[in-house]
């Protein structure tokens, strides 16, 4: 009798399972899927919120800050939450026009090194954009109101709004017959040399007859406004001519004596309270003669003067503060060594640095580790564009080189910075919010015909949101298809289900089979 109730009692047979998916109706299959599709779509639609908001997916948020600590994980983001937040303030406090193009510090000669390239390539390094930049530029340096007072100047004049080249030549030969001109010379040195000792000549001159018409408008400033525009004239163009002399010294290998110059010129940019001498941007030169000197103090010097909040920051000041510490962990850097004992602090204020750097201009990595190709610099740049980048590495690449391990550092941290900026990218870390236009000014101030213009990087969309919404789309799919056809469905479901429920139902027919009846009665009452 004991036997007979232990066995009325035993639980149901595994096979019980399928009979209750027998039993299932079609209408409980659309209900299922339908409900499973409004929750996965729920769920995307906040994780797509919580990322257009915050950069991030919610459940991988709730993964990293919850579940990896248990784990036995660190979490390393809390030590930037504070450099957002100042990030923030100082992006906000600032107010930067988006697409204002700067003269490139370093531009090149067009005679002696644009003109040389179409040459020798048939190409045309430069845009007409670009040109009639630099036309602009050299109407606003060269002339003023009072050049008819002076044949030679008002040759000139009208000289520097030509568009075409052998007629501006032209006209500087005609006003050198009158008088030395100071601008003359410069126009042939700039476009008609050949070479850059050509070039140096012909700014030697220009030299000897800016410096007279310098000190003749110093002494008749005071006597009126033309004369007070006449000399800032005259200062424009003895500091663009000194500055093309450094140049040239550089060119020609007399670094240490470019350097000299290049001090001097720094010094009157100081002194001088004209705002055309801040855009040529005179400590930029400076900073990459002193890299090729490999006077490292004085970089460092320089950097201290110039890398502050109230100026205008650029990729030279930034990739070289970078480079500076760099310089002092990337002989011994290795990334398994790194990822083992984490990052000293030197270690880790050279990859913030570097960080820093790829926030303010994300383009130059690649032409420094030689994944994109160089092409000559423009006349003209767009900081935090893809223009400053070329002219950045057009420059220093041969400095990074030179740093023993600098590069492979590079290589293994730049990319790492997109990780730390908010989304939007755009939005901005440490620097004022990135402008959304330089993609379109970059079209414009380089030859895209034989360059493809770099654009700032996307961020991805995290796996939990496309997982999400392939979820979300899949059962859709699924209640759809069962109330067009819940017959048929139903029968797919249950062979779904049963051939998913096959080896649980195998697992506890031998478990049955093993275990004694009253043990097994015992179990199921617990």
């Amino acid at each position: 009798m004991d036997g007979v109730v232990a066995a009325s009692s035993r639980p149901a047979p595994p096979h019980s399972v399928s009979m209750f998916l027998n039993t299932l109706t079609p209408k409980f299959y659309v209900a299922l899927t339908g409900t499973s599709s409004l929750i996965s779509g729920l769920i995307l639609i906040f994780e797509w919120w919580y990322f257009r908001k915050y950069g991030t997916s919610f459940i991988e948020q709730v993964s990293v800050s919850h579940l990896r600590p248990l784990l036995g994980g660190v979490d390393n983001s809390s030590p930037t939450n504070s450099n957002t937040i100042n990030g923030e303030a100082d992006s906000s406090r600032q107010s930067v026009s988006e697409c204002k193009v700067w003269r490139n510090p370093l531009n090149l000669f067009r005679g002696a090194e644009y003109n040389r390239y179409t040459w020798v390539t048939g190409r045309e390094p430069l845009t007409y954009y670009d040109m009639n930049l630099s036309a602009q530029d050299h109407q606003t340096f060269f002339t003023c109101d009072s050049d008819h007072l002076r044949p030679a100047d008002a040759i000139m004049q009208k000289a520097w709004r030509e568009r075409n080249p052998q007629a501006r030549i032209s006209a500087a030969h005609d006003a050198l017959e009158l008088e030395d001109c100071a601008t003359a010379y410069i126009l042939l040195a700039e476009e008609e040399a050949t070479t850059i000792m050509e070039a140096e000549r012909l700014f030697k001159q220009a030299l000897k007859a800016g410096e007279g018409c310098y000190r003749r408008s110093q002494q008749l400033q005071h006597h009126g406004t033309q004369y007070e525009a006449q000399h800032r004239r005259d200062t424009n163009v003895l500091v663009y001519i000194k500055r093309r002399l450094a140049m040239c010294s550089r060119k020609l290998g007399r670094t240490r004596e470019a350097v000299k110059m290049m001090r001097d010129l720094c010094v009157f940019q100081l002194m001088k309270e004209f705002p055309l001498l801040s855009m040529f941007n005179i400590h930029e030169n400076l900073l990459e003669s002193l890299l090729e000197l490999q006077n490292y103090a004085d970089v460092q010097a320089v950097l201290a003067k110039y890398d502050d909040i109230s100026l205008p920051k650029s990729a030279t000041i930034c990739y070289t503060a970078a480079l500076l510490k760099a310089r002092a962990v990337s002989d011994k850097f290795s990334p398994e060594a790194a990822s083992r004992r984490g990052l000293s602090t030197a270690e880790m204020n050279a990859v913030e640095a570097i960080h820093r750097a790829v926030e303010f201009n994300p383009h130059v990595p690649k032409y420094l580790l030689e994944m994109k190709s160089l092409i000559l610099p423009p006349e003209h740049i767009l900081k935090r564009g893809d223009s400053e980048a070329i002219a950045y590495a057009f420059f220093h690449l041969q400095h990074w080189k030179r740093v023993e391990g600098a590069l492979n550092l590079l290589h293994c941290t730049w990319e790492g910075t997109f990780r730390m900026i908010p989304y939007p990218l755009e939005k901005g870390h440490l620097f004022y919010p990135y402008p959304i236009c330089t993609e379109t000014a970059d079209r414009e101030l380089l030859p895209t015909v034989f360059h493809e213009v770099s654009v700032y990087p996307k961020k991805e969309l995290p796996f939990f949101i496309l997982f999400t919404a392939g979820l979300c789309s899949f059962t859709a799919m699924l209640a759809l298809l069962t109330h067009q056809f819940p017959e048929l469905m139903g029968v797919f479901a249950k062979a779904f289900l049963s051939t998913l429920f096959a080896p649980l139902n195998f697992i506890m027919e031998k478990v049955e089979s093993i275990l004694p009846s009253s043990l097994w009665h015992q179990l199921t009452r617990i």
